[in-house]
Parts: structure tokens; sequence; C-alpha cells
């Protein structure tokens, strides 16, 4: 009875992961100025987040799904912290705006890249299999001929293994990012007043 409950536990934390990760901020200044470079002298909506602000951002929704929704969660105390939620939620959103065109950039090199690599692969394969038989007249051994068709077979699987490995399994970690940095810039916000 004990293990079929914690199996039970354990898939309603699955499915609750799964719909909705909440990340707490909040607008005391002290942690404020933690969310942001401190060599960074820019207004506060303009600021580059610091490393370790955003390595939490990631580290939170890790878990996430595709399906998953992001809600940042900011606390506050008085008015006068009020004022400092729109510039965190915006230089936040530019933040991971930025990083997901950059993202998206080097996914569409990758693609370029391995489309290249793809068609030079098929080029050199179809141009040796062209010329197998003009250099070797049908008067030539079968034998050798034989063993030269083998060898070009093997060498032309070895040359189009890595650009059909490269485009069915290394573009989903490009998409995977996009769509989470797309998530974390177009995230929820909701802003609470804690009481004192």
């Amino acid at each position: 009875m004990e293990h079929s409950s914690a199996g039970l536990q354990s898939n309603t934390m699955k499915k609750s992961l799964s719909k909705r990760i909440n990340i707490f901020l909040s607008l005391d200044p002290e942690i404020l100025q933690g969310y942001f470079n401190p060599q960074d002298h820019a207004p506060l909506y303009r600021r580059q987040l610091s490393n370790e602000f955003e390595l939490y951002i990631l580290n939170s929704v890790r878990p996430a799904r595709r399906n998953t929704k992001v809600c940042f969660k900011i606390s506050y105390r008085s008015e006068a912290q009020a004022q400092y939620a729109e510039p965190l939620v915006y230089a936040i959103r530019r933040h991971f705006s930025e990083a997901k065109d950059i993202m998206s950039g080097s996914f569409e090199n990758f693609r370029r890249r391995t489309f290249k690599l793809l068609f030079v692969s098929l080029s050199v394969v179809m141009v040796t299999h062209w010329m197998l038989p003009v250099l070797l007249h049908e008067k030539e051994e079968n034998l050798l001929h034989t063993g030269l068709t083998n060898s070009l077979d093997v060498f032309s699987w070895v040359i189009l293994w890595k650009p059909i490995d490269r485009l069915i399994f290394y573009w989903n970690p490009f998409l995977k990012d996009i769509s989470l940095f797309e998530r974390l810039e177009k995230s929820e916000v909701d802003i609470v007043q804690i009481e004192e």
C-alpha cells in the first residue's frame, strides 16, 4: 500500500511540474541589487542580469516541459519597492528575448552548416559512384569490381553518417532552449504585496 501511494505521489508531482512553474522574486532593495550585474550602471530596466540570477531562473525552469507555463511571483512590502516591479520585469523579458534571438541564430547556423555538409557528402558519394564504372571497364575482373563497389558503399555510409546523425538528433536541444526562452520572455507576472 505504501509503495502505491508513493507512486501516486510521484505521478501527482510530475503532473504539477508539467503544468506550471512559479519563480519567486522580491523587490527588497538588498535582494533586488543581486538580480543585476553590479558593474552595469544603466537605468534599472536596461541593466544586464547577473549570472547568478540568470542561473537561478534557468534552474527553476529546468523541469519544464513544452506545455509548462512559467509565472514570476514578485513580492514587495511598500509602495516605494513596488515601483521597481515593472523595470525588473522589463529587464528579465529583454534578457530572455535577446537569449532567444541568439539561440535562433545559432540554430540557423547549425542547420545551414549541416545541410552544406550533407550536400558535400552526397556530392562526393555520387561522384565516386559515377566514376567507378568509368574507371573499371567491363573487361576488368569481376572480383575487383565487387570489392571496390563494397568499399565504396562503406565509404558512402561513413561520409554520410555525421550529417544525417546531426540532422536527426542534434536539433532538438536548440528548439527546446528557444521554446524555453520564449516562455520566459512572455511569462505571466503576479505582483503581490506582503502585509507587515
